[in-house]
C-alpha cells in the first residue's frame, strides 16, 4: 500500500545486551540499534518483543526504522532470550513496560521522544501501557492486535483451538537450536495433535511436554479471573497518545482491534487512525503498512510535526480491489439489511414462506473442515479461497441468491440470526459470507461461530439445553468492507464447524479438556415466517 522513503543511511551501529532493570529487581535485555553518526538524540522506537532480538526484529523491524530517522531500542521480554523470567504470556506486560519507558528516558542517547511499535504481541504490550505512558511518548503504532489479546479466543460460546494451541506450541520450542526450520517442519504434526483427545494431552503429542499456557487456555475460558490481568480493555477510552492502528480483514485479532477503536473513537480521543487491508495476520502488507505509519504519522509527532492529513480510517475494499477513506468506524451510509435464507437454497430480501427446514448430519469424526479466512498455523493458507470442495460436503448448507442486477456493497459489522435445531442439547453454528463469480467460484468473504447450550466449555454444562428444541443462533460474523459486483451472486453456508480453527463440538458437553466420546447429531435449520433465518449485511444506501 505504502512505500517507504529512501534510507538516510545504511550504516548502522548495534549495541547488545543492554540491561534494563525492572522493580522487581529482574534484568530485561535489549539491543540499540542507531546511525553509526548522529544517532545519540534521534527519537526512539521501542519495540518489546518475546520473539528474540535477531532475525525477526532485527531485519523486517528495526533496520527500516533506524536507516531513517529513529533510533530502535528492541526488547526482549520477560522470561524470553537472557532476560530474567519466567516467560508467562502477557501477564507481566504492564509493570515492564512502564518500567522500561522510564529506563529509557534516563540514558544519555536518548533525546526527547519515543514512539510505540510493533505487530501482534508487540502491539499488546503498547495497549497495556498506553494510558499511562509518559509524556515522551508521542505516538504508538500498533499493528494486528488489541488490548485483551487471547480473550476472544476463549469465548464460552465459541472456543478457538488453532491459533491458541499453535502459538502456545510455538513459543514453548522458540529458544530450542533450528526452532524456525522445527516450526515449519512441524506444522503438520500440530496440526494431528489438535485431533488428540483430551485435547490436554495435545501440547504432550505435539512438542513432548506440556505447556502451562496451552493448559490454561483449555482450561480457563475469556470471562474468568485467571485472566484479569491481562485484559485492558477498560484502559483503552484513557488513552490520550495518537494511535495509528493496521488490520487485516482475515486477521485474527480484528474484532478486539475494531472494538479499540471505537472506544477511542466514542472517547473523543484527539488522533486516531485505522487501516485495514485484505490481509491475514502474517501478511507482508502489514508490516510495510506498520512500518510506513511509523515513518510517516509517528515520526513527524515525535518530531513536533502534525502528520500528512489523512481521513480517520482507510479501508480496503474487497471486491472493488481499491482503497477508501472514511470519517468513522463503522462508516456511516450503510443500514443493516436482512437477507433470509429460504427453500431450496435461495437467499432473498423477501421474507420466507412456509417451508420445511433443511436438515444435516455433524460428525465430530469427521468434522466440517477450516478452509482458508481467518487462520494462523504453519502450512495453512488463509484468506480468500476456493470453497468448492467445502460446499459440495453434505454437512454444509448454502444459500445463494439470483445474479445481481447492480453492485452491492458491505461495509461494516456483520451477523446471522439462524433458527437451529439439534438432536444433542449442544451444538455449534458457523455461518460464512461468499462472493459467487461469474464462473460459479464461490470465495469467503467473512464468518463466524457460535455455540449452542454452552457446549464444550471450560466446565461441566450437561444440563444447561435440551435436544430438539428450536433455538436462534446469533452468530457475529467478521467486520468485512466488500463490494459484490453485477454479475456475481451473494452466498451464505451454515454448518456447525470449522476445525481445527475453532474446536470441534463433541456433543457430549463435557469440558473441552477432557472430553474423549464424541457424539454425531442431527442439525436443522429452519426459515419460515416463524423461524425467519436471516444474514444482517450492512449495506451502503442507493
Amino acid at each position: 500500500m505504502l512505500r517507504l522513503p529512501p534510507p538516510l543511511t545504511r550504516d548502522l551501529t548495534v549495541e547488545r545486551d543492554l540491561r534494563v532493570p525492572m522493580r522487581d529487581g529482574a534484568v530485561l535485555l535489549a539491543d540499540r540499534w542507531a546511525p553509526a553518526a548522529g544517532g545519540d538524540g534521534l527519537p526512539t522506537a521501542l519495540i518489546r518483543i518475546p520473539y528474540g532480538r535477531a532475525g525477526l526484529a532485527a531485519g523486517p523491524m528495526a533496520r527500516p526504522l533506524a536507516e531513517r530517522g529513529f533510533q530502535v531500542l528492541i526488547q526482549s521480554t520477560r522470561g524470553t532470550f537472557g532476560s530474567d523470567g519466567p516467560f508467562d504470556p502477557l501477564r507481566r506486560e504492564r509493570e515492564d513496560g512502564l518500567d522500561t519507558l522510564d529506563w529509557v528516558i534516563e540514558q544519555p542517547w536518548f533525546g526527547e521522544s519515543i514512539v510505540l511499535y510493533g505487530a501482534s504481541y508487540l502491539g499488546f504490550v503498547q495497549w497495556a501501557v498506553a494510558d499511562a505512558v509518559p509524556s515522551q511518548v508521542k505516538a504508538m503504532i500498533s499493528g494486528v492486535s488489541e488490548s485483551a489479546l487471547t480473550l476472544d479466543f476463549l469465548r464460552g460460546d465459541g472456543f478457538s483451538l488453532e491459533t491458541p494451541f499453535a502459538w502456545g506450541v510455538q513459543v514453548a520450542g522458540q529458544e530450542r537450536r533450528f526452532a524456525m526450520a522445527r516450526q515449519v517442519l512441524g506444522g503438520r504434526k500440530v496440526q494431528r495433535a489438535l485431533r488428540t483427545l483430551p485435547l490436554s494431552q495435545a501440547d504432550t503429542a505435539a512438542i513432548g511436554h506440556r505447556s502451562d499456557y496451552v493448559q490454561n487456555i483449555l482450561t480457563h475460558d475469556a470471562d474468568a479471573p485467571f485472566w484479569r490481568d491481562l485484559d485492558h480493555r477498560h484502559r483503552v477510552a484513557a488513552v490520550q497518545v495518537p494511535v495509528s492502528t493496521v488490520g487485516g480483514w482475515y486477521d485474527i485479532f480484528l474484532p478486539g482491534q475494531l472494538r479499540d477503536f471505537r472506544a477511542l473513537q466514542e472517547s473523543g480521543h484527539p488522533l486516531a487512525r485505522l487501516t485495514v487491508g485484505p490481509w491475514a495476520h502474517i501478511s507482508m502488507g502489514v508490516g510495510q503498512t506498520a512500518a510506513a505509519e511509523a515513518l510517516g504519522f509517528g515520526l513527524a509527532l515525535a518530531r513536533g510535526e502534525r502528520p500528512a492529513e489523512r481521513a480517520p480510517v482507510r479501508l480496503f475494499v474487497m471486491g472493488e480491489e481499491t482503497w477508501r477513506d472514511f470519517p468513522s468506524w463503522p462508516p456511516p451510509g450503510y443500514e443493516p439489511r436482512r437477507l433470509h435464507l429460504r427453500p431450496g437454497g435461495a437467499l432473498s430480501a423477501e421474507a420466507p414462506a412456509d417451508s420445511p427446514p433443511d436438515g444435516y448430519r455433524y460428525d465430530p469424526a469427521d468434522p466440517t473442515p477450516a478452509v482458508g479466512g481467518v487462520r494462523m498455523a504453519f502450512g495453512v493458507k488463509a484468506g480468500r479461497v476456493d470453497n468448492t470442495a467445502l460446499e459440495a460436503r453434505p454437512d454444509v448448507l448454502t444459500y445463494t441468491t439470483p445474479v445481481l442486477e447492480q453492485d452491492v456493497e458491505v461495509v461494516g459489522e456483520v451477523s446471522a440470526e439462524i433458527f437451529f435445531r439439534s438432536s444433542l442439547p449442544h451444538a455449534d453454528v458457523f455461518v460464512r459470507l461468499c462472493d459467487v463469480g461469474a464462473d460459479g467460484r464461490s470465495t469467503n468473504v467473512c464468518d463466524g461461530l457460535t455455540s449452542l447450550g454452552g457446549a464444550d466449555t471450560s466446565a461441566d454444562t450437561s444440563a444447561d439445553t435440551s435436544a430438539d428444541t428450536t433455538a436462534v443462533a446469533e452468530v457475529r460474523l467478521w467486520p468485512t468492507a466488500y463490494r459484490f459486483r453485477r454479475g456475481h451472486r451473494i452466498r451464505v453456508q451454515v454448518s456447525s464447524g470449522a476445525f481445527p480453527r475453532y474446536n470441534r463440538n463433541s456433543g457430549t458437553g463435557e469440558p473441552r479438556a477432557t472430553v474423549t466420546a464424541l457424539r454425531a447429531a442431527d442439525q436443522q435449520v429452519f426459515h419460515d415466517p416463524r423461524h425467519p433465518s436471516a444474514v444482517i449485511l450492512p449495506i451502503r444506501r442507493d
